[in-house]
């Protein structure tokens, strides 16, 4: 039983076509594929500028699995396999490598080079082959459709409300704590800091947030993510500072959970100059945590690297 898909996000859309599949699996005892490509096709094919990820490989890959799928497939998406016919798709990856019964996929869902096979090219297939393909019908909220288009465009416009209902859960991006270079602790700010493994991140700003992941209850933090201009940083990065923490976190997953958007990334004329707004950021983001009515809890979240500099 596969089921097949981008799977950026794991928005309730993905999640219906995922869960759908693994009750079809059981029903039939069978094991639950879900298929996934990474580099993303809308990757490869715009290198220059890459599209933002609302969740890296690793995080897709847990993700799925605690959705119940009994294995998990990243195709790499390369020259050879968007190269591939349609019809060369179904046979070696369907057929030959999975041994499909039956294929699950989502609305308007397109494969093969080109784009040229749809759902009926796929079930024409699926008949030759031995294996039988649906589409499952999609979930829409608020009167539109779920689409992991939808998130990024909430999320850019800093509602995390109602990115966190497409989602299912409240939007975090998580990550293992390394070590960094210290430049937050120089400044009084220490941070941990996520790096996306060349990936684009769908934010960029100055935000409130929530830090999981480090005893029973999440810490309140104020968080930067960007490319850091002031000191010439190139790499986007997400640094996290915990407010009134003092520990080591270097090898601790943790999660951070976005809750307000403070304002835009600036380029600062000077370090001082950005410590003076780094307080002033602080001081705003314990203000909207304390009247956050909502109690965090922990998500699933995008994954990445982390660099604790505390």
């Amino acid at each position: 039983m596969v089921c097949i898909g981008a799977f950026d996000g794991l928005h309730l859309g993905h999640r219906a076509l995922v869960r759908h599949t693994v009750a079809r699996a059981r029903a039939l005892d069978l094991p639950a594929v879900a298929l996934s490509f990474e580099p993303l096709p809308r990757e490869f094919f715009a290198p220059q500028a890459p599209p933002p990820r609302l969740l890296l490989p690793r995080a897709k890959a847990e993700g799925l699995l605690a959705l119940d799928a009994d294995q998990v497939g990243l195709l790499r998406f390369n020259g050879r396999l968007s190269g591939l016919s349609a019809e060369d798709f179904v046979q070696r990856v369907l057929v030959e490598r999975l041994a499909a019964r039956e294929v699950w996929v989502g609305p308007e869902f397109r494969f093969g080079k080109g784009r040229g096979g749809d759902i009926a090219l796929l079930r024409r297939l699926g008949e030759q082959a031995g294996f039988s393909a649906h589409e499952i019908e999609p979930v829409h909220l608020d009167g539109q459709r779920v689409s992991s288009t939808r998130i990024r465009e909430a999320l850019l416009a800093g509602d995390f409300a109602s990115a966190g209902r497409l989602l299912g859960r409240r939007y975090a991006i998580g990550g293992h704590v390394v070590h960094g270079k210290q430049l937050g602790r120089t400044l009084g700010f220490p941070t941990a800091n996520l790096r996306f493994g060349g990936k684009t991140p769908a934010l960029s700003g100055i935000y409130a947030t929530w830090v999981h992941g480090i005893g029973e209850h999440p810490r309140a933090s104020v968080s930067s993510l960007g490319t850091r201009p002031t000191v010439a940083g190139v790499e986007p990065l997400l640094e996290a500072h915990l407010f009134d923490f003092d520990g080591d976190l270097y090898g601790r997953r943790i999660e951070v959970e976005f809750v307000a958007h403070l304002r835009a990334e600036l380029k600062f004329p000077d370090l001082d100059s950005l410590t003076v707004q780094m307080h002033r950021d602080a001081e705003q983001a314990r203000e909207l945590l304390q009247l956050d009515p909502r109690r965090p809890t922990a998500s699933p979240a995008l994954g990445a690297d982390a660099t604790q500099t505390a």
